[in-house]
């Protein structure tokens, strides 16, 4: 009896990239989504894969409804694809985000940190958190001792158009109310 041996070659992984800068400056200089670009490339490179597609966002990473977001999401569900991302605050910057994430079924890897387990990545999570709220405490904190310092606040070239557009709205106002009068 002669026994034969199959082997049967697995399917290459599929990745989505999902990419996310905060603010359309970002968006427009492409610093910050190049960035993100090569590492993904240097991640995948080497590995037996199929990059399906990528994804870009502009958008803060507090906002938990992320219309690209979703799509990415929806797209790895449906060919059972990894979703990679440089790092986990390029995905989101809440702790119970991320357990969502984790929870709704859809596998992804970050980058920076390819072999983290549910464990890691809720650790990571909170210290991203953490930080996050750190930053935004520090900030605010800043500004005001810059306005108690007697610092005004910002863009002093918007400022002239500001204050026309506030003055215009107010005479519109004010001549609405006469002629009612």
């Amino acid at each position: 009896m002669h026994l034969q041996i199959v082997v049967h070659r697995m399917s290459q992984p599929r990745y989505i990239a999902y990419y996310r800068v905060s603010t359309a400056a970002q968006g427009r200089s492409g610093l910050g989504l190049e960035a993100q670009q090569a590492a993904v490339k240097a991640f995948l490179q080497g590995r037996d894969h199929t990059l399906v597609e990528s994804f870009v966002e502009i958008e803060s990473g507090r906002n938990s409804e992320r219309l690209r977001l979703g799509e990415a999401l929806a797209l790895a569900r449906k060919l059972k694809a990894i979703l990679v991302i440089v790092k986990l605050d390029r995905l989101a910057q809440s702790v119970s985000f991320i357990a969502i994430l984790i929870d709704a079924g859809v596998e992804f890897v970050t980058c920076d940190m390819p072999a983290a387990n549910r464990l890691t990545l809720h650790i990571m999570a909170a210290v991203g958190e953490a930080e996050a709220r750190m930053i935004s405490d520090s900030t605010i904190a800043s500004l005001q001792a810059a306005k108690i310092r007697g610092i005004r606040l910002g863009n002093p070239t918007n400022l002239p158009d500001a204050q026309s557009a506030g003055h215009k709205t107010m005479v519109k106002d004010a001549d609405t109310y006469a002629i009612k009068v």
